[in-house]
């Protein structure tokens, strides 16, 4: 009887044991990265938004006020919103609007150097630390003091990946709407694609078996678009031509489709007040509506400035 007793009672502590083993179990098969809101959600958010690269100085260097024996010191952070990844040759710093015989030795030309855009790993995007340093400060004989503003300027080459969900349909007018998968609409793409510059809408059209596309783009940010074939490690100084000036370089795909051509075709597209517009003609394949991705390639230079005054006093 105590061995009945006894036969029993391991049962139910292995039953229990085996039941407690089965719940953690199940509480570690899915971690946080493997949430689908989640990865949903970083994925949204890596792909969206209309920031590029950020400086700023960092505060208390230089300072606002020094003396003329002292060094000058100015750290820049920068830092990359968008997520298009940045290697050294990519993106140049400049600072301007001090007399280089007064403020001596300073190197105007630094590259921001390799800064990794946003990601669904680190949202945040990269971050690098740039410094400009003189030793030799000469105020004017009968001047006391010196008070120049300071300009930095920062250029830098970008991409913009833009991707439609785009219905087509190559008997549009022959069968009725009840009878389709999809309908060819208008897209509206507000809010940017992860740059500076994007697509904020694409008209959809029909006529026969070719699809007809006016994608509209924008620039999103505060600073100013420029060709991707201007020179960006010295565009602070350098002269700039009208031709310089507003140009996006543009690529259309859809796997739905082929190409028959774009307008402009030479791939660019000028900006006016910051908007500017291509349209592409695609021949459709198939005899059914459906929906497939049309696929906008931005490729671009961007300009973009901040300034800061500083004071700089004759020792006494």
């Amino acid at each position: 009887m105590v061995r009945s007793k006894f036969g029993v009672s391991r049962m139910f502590l292995l039953i229990g044991t085996l039941a407690m083993l089965l719940m953690l179990s199940s509480c570690t098969q899915i971690s946080a990265g493997e949430n689908p809101d989640q990865s949903a959600n970083s994925l949204a958010a890596a792909q969206t938004g209309s920031r590029g690269v950020e400086v700023s100085f960092v505060s208390g260097f230089p300072q606002s006020t020094i003396y003329d024996i002292s060094d000058f010191v100015a750290i820049l952070e920068v830092y990359n919103k968008g997520n298009h990844d940045l290697v050294a040759s990519d993106c140049y710093l400049q600072i301007t609007g001090f007399d280089p015989n007064i403020i001596r030795g300073i190197d105007y030309v630094q590259s921001c150097g390799q800064v990794d855009g946003k990601s669904v790993y680190n949202l945040d995007g990269g971050w690098n630390q740039v410094e400009y340093m003189s030793t030799s400060i000469t105020i004017p004989e009968g001047s006391y003091e010196y008070e120049p503003s300071l300009n930095l300027v920062w250029c830098y080459a970008y991409e913009t990946q833009a991707s439609a969900s785009i219905c087509v349909d190559p008997l549009f007018y022959q069968v009725t709407s009840e009878q389709k998968a999809c309908e060819p609409r208008d897209v509206s793409m507000g809010g940017g694609q992860g740059g500076p510059v994007g697509v904020s809408y694409v008209g959809v059209d029909m006529v026969g078996d070719v699809a007809i596309f006016e994608i509209t783009v924008r620039n999103l940010g505060s600073g100013r678009v420029l060709s991707p074939l201007t020179d960006i490690s010295n565009c602070g100084s350098s002269t700039l031509e009208y031709s310089d000036l507003d140009i996006v370089h543009f690529t259309a795909d859809m796997t739905g489709g082929n190409l028959i051509d774009c307008t402009p075709s030479d791939g660019k597209i000028r900006l006016s007040n910051d908007v500017g517009k291509a349209v592409c003609k695609f021949r459709i394949t198939g005899t059914s509506a459906y929906e497939t991705p049309l696929q906008i390639e931005l490729d671009y230079n961007y300009i973009e400035n901040t300034k800061k005054s500083v004071q700089i006093i004759e020792t006494p």
